[in-house]
């Protein structure tokens, strides 16, 4: 292609586009502070062909000088990825990006707040980066394959984040396979988790801080789960509005294993339908199917999103997003939490004409498969949501579930006897009081408080049993109870008696020699004072 050199002008001319490439553009380009070289009088420049005027190295230099200079002069355009700004600088993450150039997306058009086709470059972004990074050393977690811990991800970036940068930029990053880890369910069977490497995590991280304020406003009034400002305690509130207002039944479905189970083809696209970066669409599939590492054996994934990464949960809102809008759309009143999700209908008939016509949405339309020895149409008090129960009142109210209650007791019982051989004041404060507190915390919504009080009292008994086994001998027992206040009488009749631990430690005499208030002193948390700071 031939260029017109102005022999008078020491810029470059209107209408020269150039690209980090090279250069093309209309003819009025000419190379700045040189004469033309001409082959036959005609004033113009050979570009791609011999010529006794012209050969490679000189034309390489011509382009590169004409680059220069237009650059100096503000005229260019920049090939994506390829410019001088976001190289990496001082710092982990590299040198703050000028104000004016983060506010514009990819591409220079500063027309729409969320254009969607320079995704990369926001997500990579120092500021991002390190909002990325804070969170997951916060979140701390357990190490992928590669070994690497959060506590080493600094000194790993400093070393290695310029070259995954590029990268990243030049979709040509390629995330490590994910470690398995299977745990147990609360109503028995296993979980499968898929723990990322530290470093696929920050950038897992970093794509969802950019991507969940695109997809969140658009999700569903009714969707709670992994959203900001939205927790597990407003989703329950909600399930027992609808109760109020007279849906008095309720279609509770479950989700065979839903992670697992993810059609990789219909979430990306979804995804393409707002993003136009196709790097970051590729990086997402890219995750979607990294391979699955067990037992040194990397096992091929071709559909799912393994549970265990900050991606996750973004992307399964995604995916549900779908069965919210087609609910709304036939006006159900319904609550979702990630995949736990009941919808609430006036009569029984109706529930079985809802259940089946939305089995066959989700089973044809998502390509999901629905758990029917699980999902159930019932009465809401016959059913649990997200750990919680509700009562039959016509102003229903909100309690424990009776499944919730059973479970909080194994684990207060696994607790109890690691405590055997312990300091008790010890074993309180650094393994039951943080157990008590979460728990109570969580179930706090709870509108029925009586169960705080039963709970307080069964708790302090098996802290009295673990009393009672540390005394080990009848003879230590009838000294100890005669100290805490029992008469001599009471305290032989009470240390021979040859009953059992547990028996004892509901016993009068155990209660009156270590009352309520003795625990107290010992800095135990009472669920009921706790339950009562959320119910004034």
């Amino acid at each position: 292609m031939r260029r017109q050199l102005s022999p008078k002008s020491d810029t470059c001319t209107e209408g020269t586009v150039v690209d980090a490439a090279g250069i093309s553009g209309k003819v009025g380009a000419h190379y700045p502070g040189r004469s033309p070289k001409t082959g036959s009088g005609d004033g113009e420049v050979s570009r791609g062909h011999s010529s006794p005027q012209s050969n490679g190295t000189k034309d390489r230099t011509w382009r590169q000088d004409l680059w220069n200079q237009c650059q100096r002069n503000g005229r260019k355009r920049q090939k994506p990825g390829l410019g001088c700004s976001g190289l990496v600088g001082k710092g982990t993450f590299g040198k703050r990006e000028d104000s004016d150039e983060r506010s514009k997306p990819y591409g220079g058009n500063g027309n729409k707040s969320h254009e969607r086709t320079g995704l990369m470059e926001q997500i990579v972004s120092r500021e991002n980066m390190i909002r990325a990074y804070e969170r997951v050393v916060r979140n701390k977690g357990a190490a992928g394959v590669d070994g690497l811990s959060v506590t080493e991800l600094k000194d790993h970036l400093k070393t290695n984040w310029p070259d995954i940068r590029e990268r990243l930029l030049k979709d040509e990053y390629h995330p490590q396979a994910v470690r398995k880890v299977s745990i147990p369910k609360p109503n028995g069977g296993e979980r499968i988790l898929g723990i990322p490497t530290v470093m696929d995590r920050l950038i897992q991280q970093a794509i969802q801080q950019v991507l969940s304020p695109m997809y969140d406003p658009g999700f569903s009034e009714s969707s709670y789960g992994f959203r900001p400002n939205r927790s597990a305690k407003q989703a329950v509130k909600a399930a027992r509005d609808h109760m109020r207002r007279g849906n008095r039944w309720v279609v509770d479905m479950d989700l065979s294993k839903f992670f697992d189970e993810v059609n990789h083809e219909r979430l990306l696209a979804r995804l393409r339908r707002e993003i136009s970066d196709r790097r970051v669409i590729h990086l997402i599939d890219r995750y979607l199917r990294a391979g699955m590492m067990a037992g040194g054996v990397e096992e091929t994934r071709r559909k799912g999103t393994p549970q265990g990464s900050p991606l996750s949960p973004l992307l399964s809102n995604i995916v549900l997003d779908e069965l919210d809008k087609e609910l709304e759309k036939r006006g159900h009143a319904f609550v979702r939490y990630a995949d736990d999700f009941q919808i609430y209908v006036g009569t029984e008939r109706s529930a079985e004409r809802v259940r089946t016509s939305l089995t066959g949405f989700i089973e044809k339309k998502l390509r999901l498969k629905v758990n029917q020895d699980k999902s159930a149409i019932a009465r809401p008090w016959k059913r649990s949501f997200l750990g919680y129960g509700f009562t039959s009142h016509k102003e229903t109210r909100i309690t424990v579930a009776k499944e919730s209650l059973k479970r909080f007791k194994q684990k207060v019982k696994e607790k109890m006897r690691s405590g055997r051989g312990r300091n008790l004041k010890k074993f309180i404060a650094n393994d039951l009081n943080p157990l008590l507190r979460g728990w109570m915390i969580y179930f706090s919504e709870s509108e029925v408080k009586g169960f705080t009080t039963d709970l307080d009292g069964w708790i302090r008994r098996h802290l009295r049993k673990i009393k009672w086994r540390q005394m080990k001998r009848n003879w230590t027992r009838k000294q100890n109870l005669m100290k805490r206040g029992l008469s001599e009488e009471q305290a032989v009749r009470s240390a021979f008696n040859q009953r059992g631990a547990w028996w004892n430690a509901g016993a009068r005499h155990m209660n009156f020699a270590y009352p309520g208030r003795y625990f107290d002193a010992l800095d135990l948390v009472r669920l009921s004072t706790i339950h009562s700071r959320y119910h004034l």
